[in-house]
């Protein structure tokens, strides 16, 4: 069986473009399930409970990150969206859930977790490794396909975080950076590793913003809004992850960046 998963989303542009191209790309690499990160689907931070709507049409489920209460009101909806997760090693006294084990329209069901790394990270969180690892004790043996979103700045934590859980779980995709790694492989115990996904947002861009304000930003050292670019071209990142649904393991994992005019 495959499965897709896709970087971040930025904005309305990312949205429509992800609407426009899963659906192809599901066909393409006849993949039966896919996970979105959403996490700066909203206006290029956060995300509202009509953004999660609109990714669910197509998306089997979203996955959040630092960004997850950036939208004022989304603590008070999550709660109504079973396939919308934040990171599992937040407090347990912030609403949500950070996994969820999900059926596949194919046959079987898919663990997906969502976590947060520590380094160079703004918000506070607790050891990614010891949460994952309570997560994968509670699972019930039955669910042999698990993917990880690992919401983290450093590559080498995503990188530490991978062979951490090889022969564990099935994946271990990163995000946050978007900006595509060019290091997809297949672990000695049959983890697939990409330290980061990428993103879905504007190609003309500096991580879907405005180049003019962000460079002005860095020049100046000043305060500047930065306006998320709507439209133009807008690139799909992620990866498809081939993998056997009785053992687990990764067979194979091809990352991709498709483009759409908007």
């Amino acid at each position: 069986m495959t499965l897709i998963f896709l970087g971040d989303i930025v904005g309305k542009g990312g949205r429509n473009a992800v609407k426009a191209l899963l659906p192809e790309l599901r066909r393409e690499f006849n993949a039966q399930f896919a996970v979105v990160n959403g996490e700066n689907s909203a206006a290029g931070s956060g995300i509202t409970g009509s953004c999660a709507r609109e990714l669910l049409e197509v998306a089997d489920v979203v996955t959040l990150g630092d960004h997850a209460w950036d939208q004022k009101g989304f603590e008070n909806e999550i709660n109504l969206f079973d396939r919308v997760i934040r990171p599992a090693n937040y407090s347990d006294t912030q609403p949500g859930r950070g996994y969820g084990v999900f059926r596949n329209p194919a046959g079987g069901e898919v663990a997906v977790i969502a976590l947060q790394g520590k380094v160079f990270m703004r918000d506070s969180a607790y050891c990614p490794f010891e949460t994952v690892e309570k997560i994968l004790a509670s699972l019930p043996a039955s669910v042999k396909t698990v993917l990880v979103d690992f919401h983290s700045e450093a590559s080498s934590e995503k990188l530490a975080m991978g062979y951490f859980l090889d022969g564990k779980v099935t994946a271990v995709i990163g995000t946050h950076t978007h900006i595509q790694t060019a290091d997809a492989r297949i672990l000695a115990n049959g983890t697939a590793a990409l330290s980061d996904a990428g993103m879905c947002g504007a190609e003309y861009s500096v991580l879907g913003r405005e180049v003019d304000a962000v460079l002005k930003k860095f020049r100046s050292g000043m305060p500047v809004r930065l306006p998320v670019v709507e439209t133009g071209k807008i690139r799909v990142d992620g990866a498809a992850v081939t993998y056997d649904h009785i053992t687990g393991r990764a067979l194979k994992i091809v990352p991709f960046s498709r483009y759409v005019g908007l």
